[in-house]
């Protein structure tokens, strides 16, 4: 697994450690080796900025994720996930809130991303299948949270 980790906070996450927890994630979602995931730790503008290009919604969010396996695009190279965009800030104040540590609720955030990336849904026409994604992304994050 090929996992790039830009993080605009470096002093605040242990990018070795939650690199190790998504490659966990997978492997245990049947990725194959040559798999390669990107993932930016950012603020709340820049994500912000993000949402309202890509989604028309002018607001920050937790996490956002960008398949690159769909569109015409979406054959070139089998082996490219996508990327998965986490703000810090907003991490921070939800772990805060859920009185977890950070590393913690931005692999969390990932993992959720990630999901995404690999077919799961909650929105939309998918909406009835939020439970099933909720259930794999708690199983996947209390059993690799567990090991690493």
């Amino acid at each position: 697994m090929e996992i790039w980790i830009r993080n605009d906070r470096p002093e605040r996450i242990d990018e070795e450690r939650l690199r190790r927890r998504l490659g966990s994630a997978l492997s245990a979602s049947g990725c194959e080796p040559s798999t390669e995931l990107s993932v930016w730790l950012c603020s709340d503008a820049d994500i912000q900025e993000l949402h309202r290009t890509y989604f028309g919604l002018d607001s920050p969010t937790n996490v956002i994720s960008f398949s690159q396996r769909e569109g015409e695009a979406g054959a070139m190279d089998p082996a490219v996930l996508g990327d998965v965009v986490v703000s810090l800030d907003t991490a921070a104040r939800e772990a805060e809130e859920a009185g977890w540590p950070l590393e913690d609720m931005v692999f969390y955030l990932c993992l959720h991303g990630l999901l995404h990336l690999l077919g799961y849904d909650h929105e939309g026409a998918q909406a009835h299948r939020a439970a099933e994604m909720e259930a794999r992304q708690e199983e996947l994050f209390q059993r690799i949270r567990r090991e690493t």
